[in-house]
């Protein structure tokens, strides 16, 4: 299949497609006379497989990690343990974070409680209080008011 039957059949962009070539995750292929690249059902499986990972927000030096362990096929997968816990302790600091970022939001809109002016409003004061003294949101520290 061409490149661009491989694109609709798993649902990839063809720039995505000759990027993850590129980078060495999708191996090269035959061409046919005219140039145009040949695609088999292990490209499609490969890339599937591939996309699958990224949906998990993988890394593509994870991917490119799982991809040879998954090509080694009698290697243990002791690695591939560990990746996928260093993984999840990431995705767990970003849950903090945005966890935290939440309540900022939450304390920085508790600042504007009804519609008044704009040159009244809490949240566009405190916003432009925080941008000119440096500081990310005071509403982070400052308890709700209500």
């Amino acid at each position: 299949m061409k490149i661009g039957e491989l694109a609709k059949a798993t649902d990839t962009a063809i720039e995505t497609i000759r990027f993850y070539e590129r980078e060495g995750l999708l191996p090269g292929t035959s061409r046919t006379l005219g140039n145009f690249r040949i695609y088999g059902p292990a490209h499609a499986e490969r890339l599937a497989f591939i996309h699958h990972c990224r949906s998990l927000d993988m890394a593509l030096d994870d991917i490119r990690l799982l991809l040879r362990f998954r090509d080694g096929g009698e290697q243990e997968c002791g690695d591939v343990n560990r990746l996928l816990d260093v993984h999840i302790a990431q995705v767990a600091q970003r849950v903090r974070d945005l966890r935290a970022l939440e309540q900022q939001l939450k304390n920085l809109r508790s600042l504007c409680l009804q519609a008044t002016a704009a040159d009244h409003c809490g949240i566009l004061n405190e916003l432009a209080q925080a941008a000119t003294s440096g500081q990310r949101t005071l509403a982070a520290r400052r308890p709700a008011r209500s």
